[in-house]
């Protein structure tokens, strides 16, 4: 497993993408001003910081609501296996919020929350991150 990134949940897509992107000089994986998610990677580093679309994510878990009463962020890991990977945790006491299901064409996932309410997002790759 590998730390993948820690999403920032956000309301204004647009202007946030642009203060990382121009502002803090952070890369964009690729281009997305328009969002509704963007990896931004430090130079030299592998795990990042993005921006997901809040009104987006409320779509997939509909507790979170599109306006920031409640999660703020969420910490992505990265596994080969998501299935295994789910059942292992949840065998170990996790509880499943979400998933494992489609995000994209690109991504599957599955959304946990750790002791303190904080949102966690598993995810497994199915195209190569470009």
């Amino acid at each position: 497993m590998e730390l993948s990134q820690v999403r920032l949940l956000v309301t204004d897509f647009a202007a946030c993408y642009r203060f990382y992107r121009d502002v803090l000089r952070l890369t964009p994986q690729f281009e997305a001003p328009g969002g509704p998610c963007a990896r931004f990677s430090p130079d030299g580093g592998t795990a990042g910081t993005a921006l997901q679309d809040r009104a987006q994510m409320a779509q997939v878990l509909d507790e979170l609501g599109a306006e920031p009463s409640g999660y703020r962020s969420l910490v992505v890991l990265h596994v080969d296996d998501l299935e295994r990977y789910c059942a292992e945790v949840t065998d170990r006491g996790a509880r499943l919020r979400h998933g494992p299901a489609p995000m994209t064409d690109r991504m599957r996932v599955a959304h946990l929350t750790d002791p303190e309410g904080n949102l966690v997002e598993v995810q497994e790759w199915l195209a190569p991150r470009g």
